[in-house]
């Protein structure tokens, strides 16, 4: 374990640098990501009938979302550590769920920043051709530039990360301010324009097409299976907690962030998604990614002038970009609180003497990102990762709810220091209730993935995430095992939280 705080030290902790704002801003740029300016518009074609009903399903996969987020507040206000919802399941509900499923969550993490990293290449493009930069778009377009691209926006972001959670705040603040701003164009523009102004310019740029005329009548299935796919935008809270043993005043800073990102998060996407179909009728979106891919820009686009839908890629691309900062973070520290703990090889708790940041953590979880950028770029199949990280991360908030309810009989001691909510008459029915709400998305996401059609069984995202489980499993019984042959209490030390690794 950490022998010294002292800043400078070879044994130096993780310092404690990261402020309120810094921890919002963590949260916000992780869970907003380039997805919304398309998702709920694409939602048309990946769930037909959904029509409109769109901001409905949105209200309803907030829901699971809000109760995840407040038994991570919960969880947070007593066990304020790096590892967040690996430290939260292993002290307060059971240590081998705890690790298999925060590897899980790790593993889908770092493939979903390969694909973000290797998707932002053709948003540059998007916004170089209209900017006057031809030649930096057609660059762009070739493969191994955007490769290249690609692994120097990784990179870069794992030197900020290694220099300090101070950096990262550093970084993210302007990216998250400037995000709003350029996001804020959609939801002004959209509420100035209605479906009047839309038909009559549609009728300009294209002559004789007319708006659809089409129902989509109210379908159960078809609005949870859209719940589920729209409760994918709400993941990324959770680095909130990630953050935990780097983060000043933790106990009350990590729910109060928390709770601050969940809920301005959700309002913003209410309002970008609530102002596209606003000034855009469901059944023209609907129409169109029937043809092909849609996005936000080009649905505004037959409204605004260039440069203002422009402007709306340039924060699509912004988006992109500010994801990944948060999500290295989060995966870093989820190995780092692993090895602490011993159910991963140690060197990779190896703090940096200067920065005071898991270096070694941060490094191998870039080069497993590196990897899914890799497979973006050889691979047919960009975004089985991303499908394999929703998994994990319902069964991630199913657990912490779980481990909600489980706390006080589990770990009374720990459980005494709850801060938020310490009501059980309202932790209980609320954490019972995501319980069951996430099991239900859970099953729904399970049931989708089995039933559609997959060229073989390694394309489904089930499968793979069982097959990571399998590997989490042999992982954890072979460091365990070797923690009781050194003579380790492995019981007893899943009972304490890990040591202070900050300096207040």
């Amino acid at each position: 374990m950490t022998a010294s705080t002292t800043p400078g030290s070879a044994n130096a902790g993780l310092a404690r640098e990261m402020g309120l704002l810094g921890l919002v801003a963590t949260g916000v740029c992780s869970m907003i990501g380039a997805s919304i300016q398309i998702i709920p518009f694409q939602l048309q074609r990946t769930v037909p009938g959904i029509g409109p009903w769109v901001l409905a399903a949105f209200f309803t996969a907030a829901i699971p979302a809000m109760l995840a987020a407040l038994s991570y507040a919960v969880l947070a206000s007593a066990m304020p550590r790096a590892g967040g919802s690996y430290v939260y399941a292993s002290r307060g509900l059971n240590a081998y769920l705890g690790f298999v499923a925060s590897f899980s969550q790790w593993f889908g993490l770092c493939i979903a920043i390969g694909v973000v990293s290797y998707v932002i290449p053709p948003f540059l493009r998007d916004v170089a051709g209209p900017a006057g930069f031809p030649g930096i778009a057609a660059a762009l377009d070739h493969g191994p530039v955007r490769l290249a691209v690609a692994l120097v926006f990784l990179w870069s972001f794992v030197g900020v990360n290694i220099r300090g959670v101070g950096a990262v705040e550093k970084t993210l603040i302007p990216l998250m301010i400037l995000m709003f701003v350029l996001g804020g164009i959609v939801i002004v523009a959209g509420h100035r324009y209605d479906h009047v102004d839309f038909a009559a310019a549609l009728a300009v740029r294209e002559p004789g097409r007319a708006v659809p005329a089409t129902l989509a009548p109210f379908n159960l299935a078809t609005f949870l299976t859209a719940s589920t796919v729209l409760f994918s935008s709400f993941i990324g809270f959770d680095t909130i907690a990630q953050a935990g043993g780097e983060a000043r005043n933790a106990a009350r800073n990590l729910p109060l962030a928390t709770g601050i990102a969940v809920l301005t998060t959700s309002a913003f996407y209410f309002l970008f998604a609530g102002a596209v179909y606003h000034a855009v009728p469901w059944s023209f979106v609907a129409e169109e990614a029937s043809r092909h891919d849609v996005t936000a820009p080009g649905l505004l686009g037959y409204l605004l002038a260039p440069g203002w839908t422009l402007a709306i890629v340039a924060g699509a691309t912004v988006s992109l970009i500010n994801d990944l900062p948060g999500m290295v973070l989060a995966v870093s520290r989820l190995m780092f609180a692993w090895a602490e703990d011993g159910v991963f090889p140690r060197a990779v708790a190896a703090i940096h003497p200067r920065f005071r940041t898991p270096h070694v953590a941060i490094v191998a979880s870039a080069v497993m990102a590196t990897i899914g950028i890799l497979g973006c770029h050889f691979a047919s199949d960009f975004f089985l990762g991303v499908d394999i990280l929703v998994t994990s991360m319902l069964v991630n908030f199913l657990l912490m709810c779980a481990t909600v309810l489980a706390l006080p009989t589990k770990n009374p001691a720990i459980a005494a220091r709850v801060t938020v909510l310490r009501a059980r008459a309202l932790q209980a029915p609320l954490a019972g209730l995501g319980v069951v709400l996430l099991g239900a998305l859970l099953a729904v996401s399970v049931w989708k993935d089995v039933a559609a059609p997959a060229r073989a069984w390694y394309y489904r995202s089930t499968p793979v995430w069982l097959g990571v489980m399998a590997v989490a499993t042999f992982i954890y019984w072979r460091e365990r095992a070797k923690l009781t042959a050194s003579g380790v209490d492995a019981d007893a030390r899943f009972r304490e939280l890990p040591p202070e690794n900050g300096v207040a």
